[in-house]
């Protein structure tokens, strides 16, 4: 297939459904060769059928984003097959529980934070030398108006958010002589699991499906993207 990615090698995580399955498909659909990481193994598969049935090409990565002795050797392995990867669409995370801070479970409380930061911060660590090797790297990474901290209840998944709009800005701050062009987007009420999860009584026909966010990820994974430490609100 070919397309405005052709040729190029896109990691994504939270890949087995919402979002980052249909970024996956998208990116495929633009000759991207994508990488898909999820716990989901099922899941993962059917997507990859499908990304098959259509001409697209997939490796799958079944992975809990907290083994991060596992993103070290998924970058090991991404190095050893292509040398390089062009795209990275950081987009699993999880929401915990919606609780005052002051109730919040101690151990849920971390598993938030390692899920939604740190692995983040470890796909960075793991990733970058592969970003570089590319002649015009691409980091996405998934936020959420929860990041704001005005919303009641969300502690941990705002807390995450917040932490994570830092460390993208100041990862970007650092590339700005560089290939990597790192961003932020913000989807946005976006029809999603996570979603339903918060808010179980909504009418899901009533938020935006998330195919309606591909074109912003285009944009940003896109070679001539000149953005770099944005926040992009769907």
């Amino acid at each position: 297939m070919t397309g405005i990615l052709d040729g190029r090698i896109a990691v994504i995580t939270g890949a087995s459904r919402g979002i980052g399955a249909a970024v996956a498909r998208a990116f495929a659909r633009e000759g991207a060769h994508v990488v898909l990481v999820a716990r989901t193994v099922g899941a993962l598969e059917e997507l990859d059928d499908e990304i098959r049935a259509a001409g697209g090409s997939a490796s799958l990565v079944p992975m809990d984003l907290t083994d991060y002795p596992a993103i070290d050797r998924l970058g090991a392995a991404l190095h050893e097959r292509y040398g390089k990867i062009d795209i990275l669409v950081a987009n699993g995370g999880m929401l915990g529980n919606l609780t005052p801070v002051h109730h919040y479970d101690p151990k849920l409380w971390e598993q938030v934070i390692a899920t939604n930061l740190t692995a983040n911060q470890r796909l960075i660590r793991s990733l970058d030398p592969l970003l570089r090797q590319s002649d015009a790297g691409r980091a996405i990474f998934v936020t959420a108006d929860a990041a704001s901290g005005e919303k009641p209840f969300w502690g941990a998944y705002a807390v995450s958010k917040a932490a994570l709009e830092a460390m993208v800005r100041s990862y970007a701050a650092e590339n700005v002589k560089s290939n990597i062009k790192a961003n932020l987007l913000n989807p946005g009420a976006t029809r999603t699991t996570l979603r339903a999860t918060a808010y179980p009584g909504e009418d899901q026909a009533s938020v935006k499906p998330p195919e309606y966010l591909v074109p912003l990820f285009l944009e940003l994974a896109s070679p001539d993207c000149r953005r770099n430490g944005d926040l992009v609100n769907a």
